[in-house]
């Protein structure tokens, strides 16, 4: 009886909107107003546990079906999570799984941990591209589809290629951007990634589209890209830098500095914040080991180190909003299929993953940024946004 007085008293302080408590038949109203949905306990979270991590103790009765949302989950976390200032997070207890290993070694695993689930469960729900990043949505009505297919073709104007060029792609996912490159600009490009599901179907779409004379893709760290001996015309890097860790963003950069020839052009798309802080539990424990998301100021002053000049900065926040609803659309019209893949626990874990994402995007808990830059000074490119 405490135990459940005490959960109903954590929660009143997010009253930002109405809903409703549920805990062993017991109701009770939070906010003013119209209640918007119900949080329905079928167990009782400890406080003790809601006070080391509000988000890990949530998310894990969400998997595990102590904890029901009656209403649309998305709106319900972006109820919360509009109020994440007021989450408990005991950094102190959470130290292990907040702060990881940078090693080659133990950032493979997170890296596979992830993207290696496997390529038919990304099938059922990315779009035909297998984008796997922020779309870009021109028009209101875009699908999906389009949108990542607008996305790719914005990225290449950014990169002003020409003909022959060498491009770098790091992180490159299941390549759609090179082959797009490659077939429109005739650019020769080099792939990388540590996953070796996305390394496979990479290869197998070089072959099906016969551009093994312009593409290739490798199975390796960024760490070693100076390894490739190698210089490129262009650098590219979509949604990866925010699987690098913190303390290595001034060795990406490094990196970058040392495979782009002077006066090259480079193109960072991440995921971003505000500020610096070190990333919320329940998405490390269960969805991205290791992942921390950079501050832009972050990047911005570790390609400023190198020598970068940058040109143009743009936010394309509520683009990755309205990009995760349709994948969680999509993921929804297949989730008995992900039950039979996996079990009901993973089904339910990615759900909130991709509502979560959704919702921290919409209050601009994160955002999403693209920097365009040149190696050095660059007095060749157009004076004006080409793109």
């Amino acid at each position: 009886m405490l135990q459940e007085e005490m959960l109903v008293s954590f929660l009143k302080k997010f009253d930002g909107s109405p809903f409703l408590v549920k805990v062993n038949g017991k109701e009770c109203q939070i906010g003013k107003g119209e209640p918007v949905f119900m949080v329905k306990f079928h167990k009782t979270i400890p406080l003790t546990d809601m006070v080391t991590s509000t988000s890990l103790a949530l998310g894990e009765a969400y998997m595990d079906g102590d904890l029901e949302i009656e209403g649309d989950l998305y709106h319900a976390l972006d109820h919360f999570l509009g109020q994440m200032g007021k989450f408990s997070t005991d950094e102190t207890a959470l130290k292990k799984l907040i702060h990881t290993s940078v090693s080659k070694k133990n950032q493979k695993k997170e890296v596979s941990s992830h993207y290696d689930i496997g390529n038919d469960f990304y099938k059922l729900w990315l779009d035909e591209t297998m984008s796997y990043s922020c779309g870009y949505f021109k028009k209101e009505d875009d699908t999906l589809y389009q949108a990542q297919v607008n996305k790719v073709d914005y990225i290449l104007k950014k990169l002003h290629l020409k003909e022959g060029m060498e491009l770098l792609d790091i992180g490159c996912g299941w390549g759609y951007l090179l082959l797009e490159a490659a077939k429109r600009y005739k650019v020769h490009g080099t792939g990388i990634t540590l996953s070796q599901e996305q390394y496979a179907e990479f290869q197998r779409r070089i072959e099906a589209e016969g551009l093994g004379e312009y593409l290739t893709v490798r199975l390796m760290d960024y760490r070693d890209i100076p390894k490739l001996g190698m210089q490129f015309d262009r650098v590219v890097s979509v949604g990866m830098v925010e699987h690098v860790g913190r303390k290595n963003y001034q060795l990406f950069q490094d990196c970058v500095d040392k495979a782009l020839k002077e006066g090259g052009v480079y193109l960072l798309h991440f995921i971003s914040a505000l500020k610096e802080y070190p990333g919320d539990a329940w998405i490390k424990k269960y969805i991205f080991p290791g992942g921390v998301v950079p501050s832009l100021r972050e990047m911005v002053h570790c390609m400023a180190e190198d020598n970068f000049h940058i040109l143009d900065v743009e936010n394309l926040r509520l683009h990755y909003n309205k990009t995760l609803l349709c994948w969680r659309k999509n993921y929804q019209e297949h989730i008995q299929e992900v039950q039979e893949m996996f079990d009901q626990r993973f089904a339910r874990m990615w759900e909130m993953y991709l509502s979560s994402c959704a919702a921290t995007f919409h209050n601009g808990i994160i955002d999403l940024h693209q920097i365009l830059a040149t190696k050095g000074v660059n007095n060749d490119l157009p004076v004006i946004r080409w793109y």
